[in-house]
């Protein structure tokens, strides 16, 4: 059965912890969620180093997230400098991304920690992680409908938001520095618009039919290839965060919209019903028409939510603290 990571193993003092040494296998070294989760851990006494599956976005075939494209090819070349650096000095594996676990598994010497981030396990190469889950030592996933596919014990440990880059400010001056106009509903859909996963038309048809119901001017603002700190002051800005993805694992842009006090309308998928369970205002539906409703009612009350409250269970320290409790968790079956 799935569960939960051990709270209990969470609060051991960082003074009872030895330094350990991780070596990551990821398929986008630049992602912003990566590079927390690199920073965070450190602060728990751990040191890592990645191998990052070669390849750029100009070979489409196998995608993986950032929107990174590779062939089959890449990820057989991954597996030479993965077992190479296995030979070293290090404490465990951590493959992130279920794609990364083939390599993982093929060095024999150093248990396995594994993250699935989320359509590397419901997307289309879904089958190659689920060969891999039950002979590695731990899994992590994003959210408890993730682990309930799942037929193994599972860690839930959704990526953890910065709190202090993630945070409320005034609307007004946020818009000033967009040059955003004040007299109109702004709508944020943070995502490429060419990822189909994201499902963007469904964005612009919701947006085209609550502005047609309004008597402000409602506006879509899709963003991307922006500072990740920038887009703090976009959530500050906008009247609502709009998801219409069609799977998600835990998103990410849900839980710092959550930190600004950002309203969300979203599609019930991954953890987001259970992110947004206590948030007000904010809107899951499954249907346009839900949808539409949800945002028309998020911009007529013109609020910001209290997800701020929600946020502060989900900052970056928790979750070093909760990934820390895994590895030891490992070591000590390990020994």
């Amino acid at each position: 059965m799935p569960s939960f990571a051990d709270d209990t193993a969470e609060q051991r003092p960082s003074s009872d912890r030895r330094q350990l040494r991780v070596l990551n296998l990821v398929t986008n070294q630049q992602s912003q969620f990566y590079q927390n989760q690199l920073d965070t851990v450190a602060e728990f006494g751990v040191t890592t180093e990645t191998v990052a599956v070669p390849g750029d976005n100009k070979t489409a075939s196998v995608k993986s997230p950032g929107n990174s494209t590779r062939s089959l090819h890449h990820y057989v070349r991954f597996c030479a400098p993965v077992l190479r650096k296995s030979l070293g000095e290090f404490d465990i594996v951590h493959a992130n991304n279920g794609l990364t676990a083939p390599a993982a598994l093929l060095q024999p010497r150093l248990p396995v920690v594994l993250s699935l981030w989320g359509s590397d396990l419901m997307g289309k190469y879904g089958w190659v992680t689920r060969l891999c889950v039950d002979r590695v030592e731990e899994v992590i996933v994003m959210s408890d409908e993730m682990a309930a596919t799942l037929d193994r014990r599972c860690h839930v440990i959704p990526h953890g938001v910065d709190l202090d880059v993630f945070e409320p400010r005034a609307q007004p001056d946020a818009r000033a520095d967009l040059g955003w106009d004040p007299e109109v509903k702004h709508v944020l859909f943070p995502y490429p618009t060419q990822r189909p996963v994201k499902d963007y038309p469904r964005a612009r048809r919701v947006v085209e039919r609550a502005d047609a119901e309004l008597t402000v001017p409602v506006r879509l603002h899709t963003v991307q290839g922006v500072d990740h700190e920038r887009m703090s002051t976009y959530m500050n800005a906008a009247d609502s965060l709009l998801l219409t993805s069609k799977r998600e694992g835990s998103p990410n842009t849900v839980k710092e919209a959550l930190a600004c006090n950002l309203p969300v309308v979203a599609t019930d998928v991954g953890d987001v019903r259970q992110q947004l369970a206590d948030v007000q205002p904010s809107a899951v539906g499954t249907t346009d028409a839900e949808l539409v409703t949800g945002l028309v009612d998020v911009l007529e009350r013109g609020e910001r939510s209290n997800g701020r409250e929600r946020a502060r269970q989900l900052g970056l320290d928790r979750m070093g603290r909760r990934i820390r409790a895994v590895y030891d968790d490992v070591l000590e079956g390990d020994s």
